[in-house]
């Protein structure tokens, strides 16, 4: 959520950021009701000055055994009144702010001054790493999957319908052995502290990083229980410190998680029905940063790299895309999204978005920091990232590792967690 008073002191950039990301928030009716909140304000403050004035004199009249009475008994009927018409502000106050929060609900993060403009058009591709295969020349990931009979969606179909997967033997095995490999390389090499978090959680730790209410749609909600299926690690590993104040030495915080994803992909019917590409429950490795805000955005490119690690590690050709402003999440100051090489189907798939949402989340969850003991709370900097997500990659092995003999070679990395098993 952005500050109150930014979106007043810059209603030109605001408004820009909202048709950049084709929002619908009603900035003029914000600052309306922000104008209205701040009359009332003034009035309050106005009517309890004189409160305060009042009281202390009708104290001193009181303790005065000559005083007038008659200007006593009338100063107390003044201060009745005034306690009935300050009720009515207050109240008056309450709705407006709550008008208020209602659409600031809406309103998305300011794009940083190095992300383009435009939309996915207008996306800047700025790394290249390894060589991709020629398109067409390897099978598809679904084909070659049951071929080995490592994945079967025929039966993940009937089990749950359409939308899910079922590994099955060596292929369960090289999903347990991503997740392990990642969240080894994030705790051993890169530095993070692994979580282990739940995998329900609440509206309001989604409404903390983001998702609601922009994404309802596309939750899983539990109306019983007023519960939600956990979409990514990033909501419950962000939420840990909401409403904390947190000592300046210890950031940064590296936290790292493994967590099932659930998603309805409400807004995707129709697009990639084949194979493993958009699923409803898939498995990924988040990374999440709590930082200084000075240093957020070389903390984004740390971040990124340790990401891109792990593909260079599974020998997968990938990009690194700066997402435009059109292209970018609601919350996202700046993104760049990580793409694995699928020959077979002759296109990029994104396997992670690393993101800095700079004090955007951070304010809806109100995480702060203090850079020393009695210094005056900031807000924190927070970053996530995929690292990574396991379906798409899952196929990218399948598809840029085959051999002419129809195997598929399993990355060096990998195959620690496979037994010593060289290919599928």
């Amino acid at each position: 959520m952005l500050d109150p008073k930014f979106i007043r002191s810059n209603p030109d950039k605001v408004r820009w950021a909202i048709a950049q990301k084709r929002e619908k928030a009603d900035l003029d009716r914000f600052l309306a009701l922000d104008e209205q909140r701040r009359a009332v304000m003034t009035r309050v403050e106005e009517l309890r000055a004189r409160r305060n004035s009042v009281s202390e004199e009708i104290g001193r009249l009181a303790r005065d055994k000559g005083a007038d009475g008659a200007k006593l008994a009338a100063m107390k009927e003044e201060m009745a009144a005034q306690k009935s018409q300050e009720a009515a502000f207050d109240a008056e106050l309450a709705g407006l702010e709550a008008d208020q929060q209602g659409i600031a609900a809406w309103i998305p993060n300011v794009p940083h001054e190095s992300v383009p403009e435009g939309d996915a058009s207008a996306n800047q591709v700025v790394r290249h790493w390894g060589t991709p295969a020629p398109a067409g020349k390897a099978l598809a990931h679904w084909d070659i999957g049951a071929k080995l009979g490592i994945l079967d969606f025929e039966r993940a179909t009937k089990i749950s319908g359409a939308g899910f997967i079922l590994f099955v033997g060596a292929g369960a095995r090289l999903e347990r052995a991503l997740i392990q490999f990642f969240l080894d390389t994030h705790t051993q090499k890169n530095g993070y502290t692994e979580i282990s978090p739940p995998f329900m959680i609440k509206g309001e730790s989604l409404y903390g990083t983001g998702q609601l209410p922009k994404l309802a749609e596309d939750m899983y909600r539990l109306a019983d229980d007023d519960l939600y299926m956990n979409p990514t690690a990033e909501v419950p590993v962000t939420n840990i410190y909401r409403d904390e104040i947190l000592p300046g030495e210890q950031l940064p915080i590296k936290l790292t998680a493994y967590c099932p994803s659930f998603r309805r992909e409400a807004g995707a019917a129709g697009r990639d029905t084949r194979g493993m590409i958009r699923v409803h429950q898939f498995d990924k490795v988040e990374i999440v940063r709590f930082v200084r805000p000075e240093d957020s955005y070389n903390q984004l490119e740390e971040l990124t790299e340790n990401a891109e690690g792990l593909l260079e590690a599974l020998e997968l050709p990938y990009r690194k895309v700066l997402l435009a402003t059109g292209d970018s999440s609601f919350a996202s100051a700046k993104t760049y999204d990580l793409e694995a090489w699928a020959p077979a189907e002759g296109r990029w798939l994104e396997v992670s978005s690393c993101s800095n949402f700079e004090s955007f989340q951070a304010r809806r969850m109100n995480i702060r920091f203090r850079r020393e003991a009695k210094a005056k709370p900031e807000l924190v900097h927070t970053l996530n990232g995929s690292g990574l997500a396991l379906p798409r990659v899952f196929a990218a092995i399948l598809e840029n590792h085959q051999t002419e003999d129809g195997r598929v070679k399993i990355p060096t990395a990998l195959r620690p967690y496979m037994g010593g098993q060289e290919h599928l």
